[in-house]
């Protein structure tokens, strides 16, 4: 290839002698004659100060930076916001959490688009950075890898970030003392890296990988370690293999290749998040996707990991092991995945995985395939009347398969962790947070604060909730969330009322009022829709542009 041919987009930007001032700009900030006659390869780092998710990210970036110029281009480093959910869980602030998805695919685009940047590393590290960088990535469609932050190391005694959350619902019950929720508060999160369980992060950096957008291993790395600055020192030769051979993000993220990802989040009991966000990265590609897809895959897609939160590993623990990187060798043997999809190595699945290890003998993470935790998808979509164009639960068969009980309803998330902390919750109850959606909220915040105080309370296999938001990762019980349409679209979540006898059953797939026709119409008729909460800014802008959480909650079309 010529070397206009390598530098497609950056050339614009600086060849020519009427792009003399852009170069003298670009001198300032440190490029040379020789600079101008390289790839430039951006690279977007979410490093902040507002999360131990994204606090190191800074000094990956600058290894990523080190190996770009070293592989013959010209590294250039931006920034890109980020929030913390752990931080703003429970809060209004949370609000916020799924619109930086959009604005960060907004950042990636907005910079790497208007600086010409022939190649892209995205670096991430929490829950909604990852896939707004994948969907970033997935509009300007260059040359692209992206980087997953790393894991944190476990607290002592093996905790978390959910253990705090529910040491505030045992702390509530009498069973948690001020002196140990204290101790848990200042241990369970020692340092960098994102939440240490099968939570979002980690579901979403494991998707990523297996859908060919990440180099082998990046989801199965601690975050302070040898084996992660590894990760971003390749990646400059990477993604220069990328920009020769003109590699995009639509040659990776294909329609097997989305499958490949679905299928290796179900094996590893991976978030409900993940539905929201695979949706959300096909739609920015352009792959057809939708949640019937998730119930069909998941028909024959089995639960093999034993991993938190409703398991009892760690993501370090199993890093230890190997990672996913052999659990995905197990599958495609067994003709689970198409390992013909190409990835960013250039290779594709089944050439990266050829030389891929077993795990250890004896390990306790991962089950073999013909003894899985549960034989089918633990992300089960539901429909029914409360949901007729869907919503999703994360049920790996410990909960039961069917709840029926009488609402206890809450038009806001603050109402209902108030309500549960208070005793208002009994065994037996459905509760119902509503108006949480991505348009009612705006921002359809996760449930991690309620779902982790029913559990500290000990009520986890007495009581269900349903929302119209959705859930942490870090969210276990009979839960279901996305219900669609939302409470502010009028869907029959608005209408519920305390006492209402609700019935929730896995394997209907189903979630009903049960009430009588003519009870829902009188009820329907006499409803009015809220006024917006916010009228002006990002969130009302938000709530003005989102689509149903059925199709994503995108806001680009």
């Amino acid at each position: 290839m010529t070397d206009k041919d390598l530098r497609k987009y950056s050339r614009i930007v600086t060849d020519g002698v009427e792009q003399a001032p852009s170069r003298a700009m670009l001198r300032a900030a440190g490029f040379s004659d020789a600079d101008f006659a390289k790839p430039q390869i951006g690279i977007a780092s979410t490093w902040s100060m507002v999360t131990p998710c994204n606090m190191h990210i800074d000094k990956l970036a600058e290894a990523v930076n080190k190996s770009a110029d070293a592989a013959g281009g010209k590294g250039v480093i931006y920034n890109v916001i980020t929030v913390s959910d752990g931080i703003s869980m429970g809060t209004e602030g949370m609000k916020y959490s799924l619109v930086s998805r959009e604005v960060i695919a907004d950042s990636v685009e907005t910079v790497s688009g208007c600086m010409g940047h022939d190649g892209i590393v995205a670096i991430g590290g929490c829950d909604k950075n990852m896939p707004g960088l994948v969907m970033g990535l997935a509009r300007l469609n260059r040359p692209s890898i992206f980087i997953y932050g790393g894991t944190i190391q476990p607290g002592p005694g093996r905790t978390d970030v959910v253990s705090v959350f529910e040491a505030v619902g045992g702390h509530a019950a009498g069973k948690v003392s001020d002196i140990e929720l204290k101790q848990i508060e200042d241990t369970a999160i020692p340092g960098p890296g994102s939440c240490g369980g099968m939570y979002t992060a980690n579901t979403m950096a494991s998707a990523i990988e297996a859908l060919g957008m990440s180099l082998p291993n990046s989801s199965a790395q601690d975050a302070i370690s040898q084996a992660k600055l590894g990760d971003c020192e390749r990646a400059g030769a990477a993604v220069a293999n990328l920009i020769a051979k003109d590699i995009k993000p639509s040659d990776i993220m294909t329609r097997p290749a989305f499958e490949n990802a679905i299928k290796v989040v179900i094996a590893l009991g991976g978030s409900t998040n993940a539905v929201l966000h695979l949706l959300a990265m096909a739609h920015t590609i352009g792959v057809e996707l939708a949640l019937a897809d998730f119930s069909r895959i998941g028909q024959s897609a089995p639960v093999l990991a034993d991993l938190r939160p409703s398991g009892n590993h760690l993501m370090s623990e199993l890093i230890a092991i190997g990672g996913i990187q052999p659990l995905m060798k197990r599958m495609l043997d067994a003709g689970m995945l198409d390992g013909s999809c190409l990835t960013v190595t250039g290779k594709t699945l089944a050439e990266n995985l050829a030389e891929v290890d077993d795990y250890p003998a004896g390990q306790p993470i991962i089950r073999e395939l013909n003894n899985p935790i549960k034989q089918d998808s633990h992300l089960v979509i539901l429909h029914g009347n409360l949901a007729p164009e869907g919503a999703v639960a994360k049920l790996t068969g410990k909960e039961g398969a069917r709840f029926s009980g009488r609402a206890r309803v809450y038009d806001s998330e603050e109402a209902g962790l108030q309500g549960i902390l208070a005793g208002e919750v009994v065994k037996g109850d459905v509760v119902v947070i509503r108006y949480e959606g991505p348009r009612g909220a705006p921002g359809m915040r996760e449930m991690l604060s309620p779902t982790s105080a029913i559990m500290g309370r000990g009520l986890g296999a007495d009581i269900a909730l349903i929302t119209d938001g959705r859930f942490s990762g870090g969210s276990h019980g009979f839960v279901v969330g996305h219900i669609t349409p939302e409470a502010i679209n009028g869907g029959l979540i608005a209408i519920v009322e305390d006492g209402d006898p609700i019935s929730i059953d896995s394997g209907s797939r189903a979630v009903n009022l049960d009430l009588d026709e003519a009870e829902i119409a009188e009820r329907m008729a006499k409803w009015r829709k809220p006024a917006p909460r916010y009228t002006r800014g990002v969130l009302a802008k938000y709530a003005a542009t989102v689509s149903s959480a059925s199709e994503g909650a995108v806001t680009d079309g």
